[in-house]
């Protein structure tokens, strides 16, 4: 129960804009063989997609002070962000995996006012798949 619960808040964190590593707690768990991978997926899954979920209400709860001197965009750099996540739409969510710009990006999705169950199941979709990727092969590599 400790490892899921651990591996779960290890998720959770390095979705938001904290600095956390979640792939190297999912790994290790895989390589100790002693819990059901399909769990650890679900549970890596479930916490990285609550974390984005995280940012994107910080993004619709933070563009109600745009106006205020310490909001951390210019108007030019928001309408320079809504340009680009018009152009290219809620598909970029299925960047939000990434490192560096992926969490940014589920902020300025909130920002944007995405509905949030076009972001819930395009992020699911991205996150669950990285996690998917790392686990076969790990357990790949394992064999």
């Amino acid at each position: 129960m400790t490892a899921y619960l651990g591996l779960f808040v290890s998720a959770l964190v390095a979705a938001t804009l904290l600095p956390m590593q979640s792939e190297a707690v999912l790994v290790t768990l895989l390589v100790q063989g002693n819990h059901a991978p399909l769990s650890l997926l679900a549970i890596a899954t479930f916490g990285n997609v609550l974390g984005s979920v995280i940012n994107w209400f910080m993004g619709r709860f933070l563009l109600g002070f745009r106006d205020r001197p310490w909001f951390p965009a210019s108007k030019t750099q928001l309408r320079r962000a809504e340009n680009w996540y018009h152009h290219y739409g809620r598909w970029s969510l299925l960047g939000a995996w990434l490192p560096i710009v992926g969490d940014p990006l589920t902020v300025v999705a909130g920002l944007m006012r995405e509905p949030l169950l076009f972001f819930v199941l395009i992020v699911t979709l991205a996150k669950g798949a990285r996690y998917l990727f790392l686990a076969m092969i790990t357990l790949s590599w394992l064999q």
